[in-house]
């Protein structure tokens, strides 16, 4: 059973803070885009609607939240964002990585191809360039990528591959270094969301090579 007795709507039909998932549901069925998530205590569920959503969603499913036998709907994505994606030809082998705007695919970067590398360590890399860029920019817009593994290592601040360094893989290594670095000695305000790939299909950053 669901230790959830309280939901906050940040996006539906009303927004507010629902005493059942009833309620809830009423507000977010077939509501593009909607924001929602269950807590605990009613405590917990004002902090959360007085804040910005992107602290409690996005990294993890809705469905997580979900009432015992109740599958919540995860709705659209945030078309205002950055997605990012890496592409590899073997594992290991040529490696690349890009940023793009959801919205239109525009590709906003590209790097590589670099040789003797992973997908897990250009998805990484991707994640932290983006980052960096936006911080740069002071750019606000979510990030979308469709790797948990890479977004836990950015929460880590620590590529762990298992990948070993050698002749060919040299200057990527370097990359991850800066990027460990990177991540060490700022902080970023950018929401870090998770695509869901099974209900919007590919992230649009994809290469299209699968």
């Amino acid at each position: 059973m669901s230790k959830n007795k309280f939901f906050v709507v940040w996006k539906g039909k009303q927004p507010g803070i629902y005493s059942s998932w009833e309620e809830c549901k009423r507000q977010v069925h077939q509501f593009e885009g909607a924001l929602f998530k269950g807590f605990a205590t009613e405590e917990e569920a004002k902090k959360a609607f007085e804040s910005l959503p992107w602290k409690y969603i996005g990294t993890r499913n809705n469905a997580q939240n979900k009432p015992s036998g109740e599958k919540m709907p995860i709705g659209q994505p945030i078309m205002e964002s950055i997605s990012v994606d890496a592409a590899c030809s073997g594992n290991p082998g040529l490696l690349e990585y890009r940023g793009v705007y959801t919205k239109t695919g525009k590709e906003i970067f590209h790097q590589g191809p670099f040789r003797n590398g992973t997908n897990n360590i250009g998805e990484f890399l991707a994640i932290v360039h983006a980052l960096a860029l936006m911080k740069q920019n002071n750019s606000q817009l979510p990030l979308y990528s469709d790797s948990r593994t890479a977004l836990k290592w950015v929460q880590q601040k620590k590529a762990k591959t298992k990948l070993e360094k050698n002749e060919e893989n040299k200057s990527l290594f370097e990359l991850i270094e800066r990027a460990e670095k990177w991540l060490q000695n700022n902080d970023y305000s950018t929401p870090l969301l998770k695509w869901e790939t099974e209900a919007w299909g590919e992230i649009p950053a994809d290469f299209g090579r699968k």
